[in-house]
């Protein structure tokens, strides 16, 4: 293979990696794929899926306390955090080898070691077996990100983890502090508060899930509270002071609150305060590729400005999910082969998190549109009115909806509570398709289904809901 051109070489075989390299050769195009570590990266391995089945675990643990609400019984309820973590590695396994499966079966080249571009057009692969010098037509950069780590707050997988840590934890947290209260701070803070740690999650912005619409936060944020954590928001760990596990394992963090600092003793401490992208020793300086805060700069094609080389996925920047830079890589491979390829657009991404109550959004938040200018008609529906939620005992939650009041575009959807990840698909479709509150008005829903509440949402944004 040393020496060999190439119509596509792919940096990376995540999510975007390995799709552009699957979507390149099922194009016709020559691909390879040069992954340092794990054939589907971080979403694979460390990430989206691995921690789903987690969670998968703390719901059912969590239904299994409630049995006696559904009339069934159960007794000594317990659990193995091992067997729990060894499940979740299992599904992780098993889909990271699907993605070597598909690589070959579409012909891709899968190349294991660490890349840099020397010069334009070129890769240099430093592999077990030595250097592997490969040419590219065009080459696209999906080395995705890592946890950032602040000065003082640095994991040591001991009693401070990031998310590796806390997904093969060696001990069950008695009493946890989460720092961050993202997507992945507060997955990780609902399953341990679910398994029984007594959880305390410091956000430095003035809510929790802040990127999400502001209703919505409010709402989950009281549910976490009723489950038992303690949300400290507007607040800052300035400083944690460790005393190793073989010394009794304690931190003592000091959390600042209204320009008053208070310690507080953790036997484990999870750092989950954003990501950088990993752009460091590929050689980006010297190819004049623009890097903004750890993520290269590209336009709406993923085009880094340099010709031939492109950036997909959590490197080329917000929003750092998954199905963005898949979509991204088919996208680039697309427009590779000369086909007509359409940009992606953040604001038509939805974004799931899988905390107990689930929370799913798409488009823009209620404040957002205002401040865009838009005049917004805004709907609501709470699962204490849905037939189904109640069968399943899934009463609390809310349905959000967001249009412009002038021309009925779906401006945006907000959710949180049963579920929620799977039904947010329905309005993603929607703003695909630029439907207007008329259309999904028109359309029947089901019965009884949770999906019956985005009809009554969208009907009491005129003022037509009928079941609240």
């Amino acid at each position: 293979m040393a020496g060999t051109t190439y119509d596509v070489i792919v940096v990376g075989a995540g999510p975007g990696g390995y799709v552009a390299a699957i979507r390149a050769a099922q194009l016709g195009l020559k691909a390879v794929v040069v992954e340092r570590e794990h054939l589907g990266g971080i979403c694979l391995n460390w990430g989206c899926i691995p921690t789903k089945a987690l969670l998968r675990s703390a719901e059912v643990f969590h239904l299994m306390e409630r049995a006696k609400e559904f009339g069934l019984s159960a007794d000594k309820i317990g659990y193995d955090l091992d067997a729990v973590v060894k499940r979740s590695r299992g599904v992780a396994k098993q889909l990271s080898s699907g993605v070597g499966h598909l690589l070959k079966k579409n012909k891709v080249d899968v190349v294991i070691g660490e890349a840099t571009l020397p010069a334009k057009g070129k890769v240099s692969v430093k592999t077990d077996k030595g250097t592997e010098e490969l040419t590219g037509n065009h080459i696209i950069l999906a080395t995705g990100a890592r946890a950032r780590e602040l000065p003082g707050l640095e994991a040591d997988g001991d009693l401070v983890w990031n998310y590796k840590h806390a997904l093969n934890p060696p001990r069950m947290p008695k009493k946890l502090l989460v720092i961050g209260s993202g997507a992945i701070g507060i997955e990780f803070a609902s399953f341990f508060n679910t398994l029984g740690s007594e959880v305390t999650v410091v956000e430095v912005l003035d809510r929790v899930l802040p990127v999400e619409d502001a209703e919505i936060s409010a709402f989950a944020k009281k549910a976490f509270v009723k489950q038992g954590m303690t949300i400290l928001e507007k607040s800052m760990v300035k400083q944690l002071d460790r005393a190793p596990s073989k010394s009794g394992g304690k931190v003592i963090a000091h959390i600042e609150t209204g320009g008053k600092v208070e310690k507080a003793e953790f036997d484990t401490v999870i750092s989950a305060v954003g990501i950088v992208g990993n752009v460091e020793g590929l050689g980006l300086e010297g190819l004049g590729v623009k890097v903004d805060r750890t993520h290269v700069e590209v336009d709406a094609f993923c085009r880094t400005g340099v010709d031939g080389l492109y950036a997909i996925g959590d490197i080329a920047g917000a929003p750092w999910l998954a199905h963005k830079a898949s979509h991204e890589g088919v996208m680039v491979a697309e427009l590779i082969a000369g086909k007509h390829a359409h940009p992606v657009r953040p604001e038509s991404i939805a974004g799931c998190t899988y905390c107990h109550p689930q929370i799913a959004s798409v488009g823009y938040t209620e404040a957002k549109a205002k401040e865009l200018g838009y005049e917004v008609k805004v709907g609501r529906f709470p699962f204490i009115g849905n037939g189904k939620a109640i069968a399943l005992g899934e009463q609390e939650g809310l349905v959000k909806t967001v249009f412009d009041a002038k021309t009925g575009e779906l401006l945006g959807a907000h959710m949180v509570g049963a579920e929620v990840t799977e039904l947010i698909q329905g309005y993603v479709v929607g703003r695909q398709l630029e439907t207007t509150e008329e259309d999904l008005m028109q359309a029947v829903f089901p019965h009884p289904t949770l999906s019956e509440m985005m009809h009554e949402s969208v009907l009491d944004a005129w003022g037509k809901a009928i079941h609240f």
